[in-house]
């Protein structure tokens, strides 16, 4: 199976307008993703989906490739274009992630590639333990339950499990990056939204009310999108960091150094 990334894009962000343009480390914050995107050895190709034609010159400019989509109501939707495009249509795997996260972690990506290799799966995701109990309160982190095969049985914006006589310990965060076979992403932009999908505003929901399988891959490596203007320049500061010498690239981690800074 050949399997491709593919990163939507839009232009406007409600909460921080034009992020993908930002370039305060000296290159825009779309280009960070793609590169991210391009060490994974077990993509084909890596391609950016967008209405845009300023993004759209951006990427060209940096010598990446561009697939160009009308509008569209969400990324998947964007996605769905961009497969039917002459670019695209001859690869058979997508892996699908945000314009906004510069620090995924390669072995992610690559996980989810050798997922949808093997055959078993049409779509597959990852999540991270979150033991951090005021941050899994926040309608913003999506949690989610499993079964014993590692299937989503539930993903919510509110806290599950609840537990009745236990106090909790953890819970399971989702990380918004997905795979899917080519096939099955073009079936399942086709079905109209769900009940709780609409009630979560959760589109993954939409695969689960329809009754397919949405297989989930635990990983160690957590990454932070960037999402308002803080998480860009947390982003930027630990850019600089790094390029100056100050961290070493595997002391790299997020979380930690948000932790440190007492954020």
């Amino acid at each position: 199976m050949n399997v491709i990334g593919l990163i939507p894009a839009r232009l406007e962000s409600t909460r921080l307008p034009r992020k993908l343009l930002l370039r305060e480390t000296g290159k825009p914050l779309i280009q960070h993703v793609y590169e991210r995107v391009q060490q994974a050895q077990e993509l084909s190709d890596v391609f950016v989906a967008t209405d845009s034609e300023e993004i759209a010159k951006v990427i060209r400019d940096f010598g990446g490739k561009v697939v160009k989509t009308g509008p569209a109501a969400s990324g998947t939707d964007r996605l769905a274009q961009a497969c039917q495009t002459s670019e695209c249509a001859n690869f058979e795997g997508i892996i699908n992630v945000q314009g906004d996260e510069p620090e995924i972690a390669v072995s992610t990506i690559n996980a989810l590639a050798k997922t949808l290799k093997a055959g078993l799966d049409s779509m597959v995701t990852v999540a991270v333990w979150e033991a951090n109990q005021e941050r899994i309160k926040e309608p913003s982190i999506v949690k989610l339950v499993l079964n014993s095969q590692g299937y989503a049985l539930y993903f919510s914006r509110s806290l599950i499990p609840y537990f009745r006589e236990a106090s909790e310990t953890g819970f399971y965060r989702h990380l918004g990056i997905y795979g899917y076979t080519r096939d099955f992403l073009l079936k399942y932009t086709r079905w109209e939204p769900t009940p709780l999908e609409q009630a979560e505003k959760l589109e993954q929901l939409r695969v689960l009310e329809n009754g397919f399988r949405i297989k989930v891959l635990l990983v160690q490596d957590d990454h932070i999108g960037i999402d308002v203007q803080e998480d860009y320049d947390r982003f930027v500061k630990r850019f600089k960091m790094l390029a100056s010498g100050v961290l070493a690239p595997e002391t790299l981690a997020p979380e930690a150094l948000t932790h440190k800074e007492g954020k």
